[in-house]
């Protein structure tokens, strides 16, 4: 079966992004046609890229690199809940996508943002980055706003309509994530590639 990983961007203490991952998963957990996991950033506890080669190569020799590079290979697609931090993404998620490679290639990425504008700047960002990485990001987004989506700006409380755009945001990374399954042939193995 198709799995997606539902990638919880924010580490900071008292994050609104957890109860948008988890609405994120209780939607999608109500469906059969792929299976939906969380993988908290927070949980797992990546330093600043420390890999004295580029990603590209495939040889990591750190233990939480090549951890985190079978967490990433796990997953046919991704769904990335961020917030908007200065215009961008969080640092620890850029970190993230930077410190492996192979493994995020010929999968789909969809995005679920959100800030005082929808955290959409946060994704305008993000885009170029999964093209350099070759995955293919799908048009569908959930920009949740602050204001509307957020009650005192504090507690999650997403307007109506925004349970159909994470459907057809749902739609879209499943069916990609499948699309592209044939380009994703057999990999050696991330201990097999250590240098």
């Amino acid at each position: 079966m198709t799995t997606i990983a539902v990638i919880l961007a924010s580490t900071r203490p008292g994050r609104r992004g957890e109860a948008v991952a988890r609405w994120a998963l209780d939607l999608a957990s109500r469906r059969d046609d792929a299976a939906f996991e969380l993988v908290d950033l927070a949980a797992n506890a990546l330093p600043h890229v420390d890999e004295p080669v580029p990603p590209a190569m495939g040889r990591y020799t750190h233990p939480h690199t090549r951890g985190w590079a079978r967490t990433v290979a796990r997953y046919d697609g991704f769904v990335f809940v961020t917030p908007e931090y200065n215009h961008s993404v969080p640092g620890a998620l850029k970190d993230a996508l930077d410190r492996v490679y192979a493994e995020w290639n010929n999968k789909a990425a969809a995005f679920i943002s959100y800030g005082m504008d929808g955290g959409v700047r946060a994704v305008e960002a993000l885009r170029p980055i999964m093209a350099a990485l070759q995955m293919a990001d799908v048009s569908a987004q959930v920009a949740l706003n602050m204001h509307t989506d957020f009650t005192g700006f504090r507690e999650f409380t997403p307007a109506p309509h925004q349970a159909d755009a994470l459907a057809t945001l749902l739609d879209q990374v499943v069916t990609w994530s499948k699309a592209l399954e044939p380009l994703r042939a057999p990999r050696p193995t991330v201990s097999s590639r250590r240098s």
